[in-house]
């Protein structure tokens, strides 16, 4: 009997300590990881702004858009910023996307996702989001791999649910901003 209290103190003093010392690290490194998120966002916005003036974000009500900046050309409203989230086949991603006021795609990013390496993760590449760059507005995004040019099709292969996922976002940003147009 007295083994087994001693036992479970000794368990109960250790898991204590992994507890308290776990608190002591988050609270060191918890404000640096909060930098670091906020300046690969800065980046990524600035990346994909198209040289327009950044504005403040005004938010959405859409579950699927969680970031709405306004591009600024002068007093003019020329695009938005969104921040996107859709599921791919490894889970959540998220991706900023700026716009022209007529829906048209200028330029989107991949943020943060769980595909898989080799075949999704392949949407964390430049030429990737590119596929969809000047369409939305005149020219719809493409929904499937079936409405892609044969060699970009190829591209994409084995990663159908991710190219899914990044073209569901990025024509329900295409059809949100439409409905902004320029106005905030």
């Amino acid at each position: 009997m007295k083994t087994t209290i001693k036992t479970g103190l000794l368990l109960f003093l250790i898991c204590a300590f992994s507890a308290g010392l776990c608190g002591v690290i988050n609270s060191i490194t918890a404000p640096r990881i909060l930098i670091n998120t906020q300046k690969e966002t800065e980046a990524a916005l600035s990346a994909v702004s198209g040289g327009y003036v950044i504005g403040e974000d005004i938010g959405s009500t859409d579950p699927s858009i969680t970031m709405v900046i306004p591009l600024l050309d002068g007093d003019e409203v020329a695009g938005y910023i969104l921040e996107l989230k859709a599921n791919g086949y490894g889970g959540g991603m998220t991706m900023i996307a700026s716009y022209l006021a007529s829906g048209e795609l200028m330029k989107a990013k991949m943020m943060a996702n769980s595909e898989t390496p080799g075949l999704g993760k392949k949407s964390e590449n430049e030429w990737y989001m590119a596929m969809f760059e000047g369409l939305g507005a005149s020219s719809p995004l493409p929904k499937s791999k079936s409405d892609l040019p044969a060699d970009q099709a190829q591209s994409v292969s084995g990663a159908s649910i991710t190219f899914s996922g990044v073209s569901g976002a990025l024509n329900l940003g295409s059809n949100y901003v439409k409905g902004l147009g320029g106005a905030l």
